[in-house]
C-alpha cells in the first residue's frame, strides 16, 4: 500500500468526548486549519439528541458555515432517523451510521439492541442514497466490549455480512474501546474481506492501551483504505468507560510517512493545529509528535 486516506475525526468523535464546548466558530476555524492541512474527508457532526453529547448541539449551525469545496467530503453520523431526517435538511456529504457488535453496548450507545440497529441502517441507508448522500456504515466494538468482555470473529463477520446487504460506499470496522492488537486486526480484517467482495474498507483505532498506531498499521497491510485519526489524539466514546485515546492525525502522520507511505497531509502544519487546539481547550493533547517534533534534520558541528 503506498497511500493511504485519512478521515479526520477531531470535530466529531474528539470534541463530542471532550468536558469543554468549543464555540461554532472555534469548529469552523478547527475544520478549515485541516482542510489547509490536507484533509479531505472529515467527521464533523454527529445528529444526536443535544441532551445526549451537548458537545454536538450546533450540528446544523456549524455545517452552514463550513466552506463547500468540490474536493471536500464532510460526513455526519447517524444513530436513527430522526437523525437522517435532521442530516437531510444541511449540505452534508455523507453520513455513517455505527451498529455495535455487542448487544449491550448497542442499547448503552442506541438505546436498542444490535438487530434493530441493522435494521435502522438498512433502512437510513436506503433513504440517504434515495437523497443523493455517500452511505457508509462502521461496526463498532468489533475487537472487545466493555460490558460483554470479547467479541468473537464469528460475530464481526455475520454483521459485516449483514450490514453490507445494502452495499454501502465503504464498511468501517472499529476498535472503539481500544482493546485490540495486531495478530487480532490482521485475522479480524483477512475474516472480514472474505465475505464483504470489492466494498472499501475504513479502521478506527483507539490508543487507550497504546496499540492504536501498531493496530493501524496492520490494517494497511491487510489492504484497508481509510484510516481514522484525530487532530492531537483528543476524544474517545462518551459511551463506553474509559474510552480515551483516538489514534493521533499528527503520529499516524508520521509513521505512515516514514514507512513511506503517501496521504497528502502536511504533518507540519496538523502539528501547529493540535498546539492551536490546546490554546482553545486550555490543556495538552495526547499526540507525542506536536511535543518532539517531527524527525530531526541534524545540526551543524
Amino acid at each position: 500500500m503506498s497511500k493511504i486516506s485519512i478521515v479526520e475525526v477531531g470535530p466529531r468523535d474528539g470534541l463530542q468526548s471532550e468536558p469543554e464546548i468549543l464555540p461554532t466558530d472555534s469548529k469552523v476555524a478547527f475544520i478549515e486549519k485541516a482542510i489547509d492541512a490536507g484533509i479531505r474527508r472529515l467527521e464533523v457532526a454527529s445528529f444526536v439528541h443535544p441532551k445526549l453529547v451537548p458537545q454536538m448541539a450546533d450540528a446544523e449551525a456549524l455545517i452552514e458555515k463550513l466552506p463547500q469545496r468540490d474536493d471536500v467530503s464532510y460526513i455526519g453520523l447517524i444513530m436513527n432517523e430522526r437523525g437522517l431526517d435532521r442530516a437531510l435538511t444541511t449540505a452534508i456529504h455523507e453520513i455513517g451510521m455505527v451498529v455495535v457488535a455487542s448487544d449491550t453496548y448497542n442499547r448503552k450507545n442506541q438505546n436498542v439492541g444490535t438487530d434493530e440497529s441493522v435494521a435502522a441502517w438498512r433502512a437510513i441507508g436506503a433513504r440517504a442514497k434515495e437523497n443523493g448522500l455517500r452511505a457508509n456504515v462502521m461496526i463498532s466494538s468489533a475487537f472487545g466490549c466493555p460490558y460483554e468482555g470479547v467479541v468473537e470473529v464469528e460475530r464481526v463477520v455475520e454483521l459485516a455480512k449483514q450490514v453490507t446487504e445494502l452495499e454501502p460506499a465503504e464498511l468501517g470496522i472499529a476498535d472503539s474501546i481500544g482493546v485490540a492488537v495486531p495478530a487480532q486486526v490482521t485475522d479480524l480484517l483477512g475474516r472480514v474481506q472474505e465475505v464483504i467482495g470489492g466494498i472499501p474498507l475504513r479502521c478506527h483505532f483507539h490508543n487507550t492501551r497504546n496499540t492504536g498506531l501498531a493496530n493501524a498499521f496492520a490494517a494497511v497491510e491487510a489492504g484497508v483504505t481509510y484510516l481514522d485519526a484525530s487532530i492531537g489524539g483528543i476524544g474517545g466514546c462518551p459511551f463506553a468507560p474509559a474510552a480515551t485515546g483516538n489514534v493521533p492525525t499528527d503520529d499516524l502522520l508520521y509513521m505512515l510517512e516514514r514507512s513511506g507511505i503517501e496521504t497528502g497531509v502536511s504533518l507540519d502544519k496538523i502539528m501547529d493545529i493540535s498546539r492551536w487546539l490546546e490554546e482553545q481547550l486550555g490543556r495538552g493533547v495526547p499526540a507525542l509528535l506536536p511535543k518532539a517534533g517531527g524527525f530531526p534534520t541534524g545540526q551543524a558541528a
